[in-house]
């Protein structure tokens, strides 16, 4: 039954959604004083509407970009729209007495609401639709239509629209996208190893290892040769990779411990067998960092810091501390993983289509609403780019270990209160030495960067912390000297051991965390 109800409501559990607005319903229902606000809010927008003073527009709000919306009546119908969202947003925030967690997610939906009801979304309101329909004669519409259908086409083959194989169709894999040559020389039930080929005379004795995230194919970092880390390092040494394989209902019983014993420490164990007993600098992206931050961790734990292969370690937009994980947060409570889980249970695994309609309904005003007017008002249809082909080549989850994923990282955030075992014995960060070296995206909402940069409290070890513009996504694979671009570095040397055994912080998890806390404070690990 819990199954059906998530196909219905596309995952979305009525009885949390219809918490979080009864909470905020009776909070604002008691609160007299947040009423007269909102009120005075109204007044104040009414008295800059008739003194005729624009309300002012987000920067990066391309749905009133065009200059057509300053004129009458246009702006009025903007001004009014954009009063009428930020009301909501100012009724929906800072309400005493609402649950943190209900308040994001009404607001969340509120906003949802406002965005679908903009004027940009109704061509006779929108200016810009109204210039096109005059100078194409009415032909924007025959494309838009045309697009539509196509739409519809994706829809009934089970795909979601936007990341259509047939559209990224121009960006084939291993003809335009991941075509840095490299040869599988080791599988197993979950990974295929691939070792690429060194593209100079000399390599480096140290070679590099790669978890990318299972969520989404292992080439996220192999893409168009000018945006290609992996070709960028392999033309300076040696690379090897994991990729994760895409698993159906076989592979349902498969959860983190196997992702952790065949996936990461498997493929350590056949790297070291290829290239000797050397040093080995491993990255990992999103939750592949996460589970390499693990895996580092139970590693020196059992054989020894000084015994651990890992020479460094790398993480891109990888998550330690689950506490606050952006708008991802909004999907995880108890009620929304037992929708999730129902479904997932049922089917052995989470489709990569389920998965990225969650994650468009996080950008749901640039990957829904701005997109659907551009493509059915307009006609127009945007070029294809290899990060889009990359978005399109999705992945399946098995049961357990996106089950596992969910309730001990996202909701419990078992690895920062030290919960996740390995043989038994708890993983603790405090365990690794090795430099790490951290990158975090400014608007990134699936590893918020806040979140990223809370290794710091979990760790004493060296850590630099790289800050960069862009998302989850195009934030980590854009090229180096790419335009607009921008960074920001902060370098935190090890910090001074507050104990002299570290084991006496792990009796107690509370103890643990306020002294790293407060030996994070005494090193200046602040942010600036």
């Amino acid at each position: 039954m819990h199954a059906a109800f998530a196909r219905a409501t596309g995952g979305i559990s009525p009885a949390a959604l219809s918490l979080a607005w009864l909470d905020w319903a009776w909070h604002l229902a008691g609160s007299p004083g947040k009423q007269v606000a909102l009120f005075r809010r109204v007044e104040q927008s009414w008295r800059a509407g008739l003194a005729g003073r624009p309300t002012p527009l987000a920067d990066d709000d391309p749905r009133f970009a065009d200059p057509d919306w300053d004129r009458w009546p246009f702006h009025l119908l903007r001004d009014t729209f954009l009063q009428a969202e930020a009301f909501w947003q100012a009724a929906t925030t800072s309400l005493h007495g609402v649950s943190p967690h209900h308040e994001r997610v009404v607001s969340f939906a509120a906003r949802q609401w406002t965005d679908m009801l903009s004027p940009s979304n109704c061509w006779w309101l929108n200016p810009e639709v109204l210039r096109a329909v005059a100078e194409t004669g009415g032909r924007n519409f025959l494309e838009g239509g045309r697009h539509w259908l196509e739409d519809q086409q994706e829809i009934l083959a089970g795909h979601i629209p936007r990341t259509s194989r047939r559209r990224c169709a121009p960006h084939c894999v291993g003809r335009d996208v991941a075509i840095t040559p490299g040869k599988v020389v080791y599988r197993n039930a979950l990974t295929e190893l691939i070792q690429y080929t060194p593209q100079t005379a000399t390599i480096w004795q140290e070679p590099v290892l790669i978890v990318p995230s299972w969520l989404l194919k292992y080439y996220a970092l192999d893409l168009s040769p000018h945006n290609s880390l992996v070709r960028y390092l392999v033309e300076r040494g040696t690379l090897v990779l994991i990729p994760w394989k895409n698993p159906r209902e076989e592979a349902r019983d498969l959860g983190m411990n196997d992702y952790l014993e065949l996936g990461l420490f498997d493929a350590l164990t056949q790297v070291r067998r290829i290239i000797g007993a050397k040093p080995v600098h491993a990255a990992g992206y999103c939750l592949g960092g996460t589970l390499l931050a693990i895996g580092a961790a139970a590693l020196a734990r059992d054989i020894g810091p000084k015994s651990v292969p890992l020479k460094t370690v790398t993480l891109f937009a990888a998550q330690t501390d689950f506490s606050e994980p952006g708008e991802l947060g909004l999907f995880i409570d108890a009620s929304e993983l037992a929708y999730l889980d129902a479904l997932m249970w049922e089917q052995g695994y989470l489709d990569g289509t389920q998965m990225a309609a969650a994650f468009q309904l996080l950008h749901s005003r640039d990957l829904i609403w701005s997109r659907l007017m551009r493509e059915y008002l307009l006609g127009q249809h945007p070029e294809p780019t290899d990060l889009m082909a990359w978005n399109a080549d999705t992945t399946r989850l098995p049961y357990r270990m996106h089950s596992e994923n969910l309730q001990r990282l996202y909701l419990h955030n078992d690895l920062a209160e030290v919960q996740v075992l390995r043989q038994g014995r708890p993983v603790v960060l405090t365990d690794l030495k090795q430099p790490i070296f951290v990158v975090g995206t400014e608007r990134d909402h699936v590893s918020p960067w806040r979140s990223v940069y809370k290794l710091h409290l979990l760790t004493s070890t060296e850590i630099s912390f790289l800050l960069t513009s862009g998302g989850h996504n195009a934030g980590i694979v854009s090229e180096p000297g790419h335009a607009g671009a921008s960074l920001s570095l902060q370098h935190a040397p090890q910090a001074r051991p507050l104990f002299e055994s570290e084991r006496m912080v792990r009796k107690d998890t509370g103890l643990r965390r306020f002294m790293v806390a407060v030996l994070a404070a005494v090193a200046g690990r602040t942010f600036r």
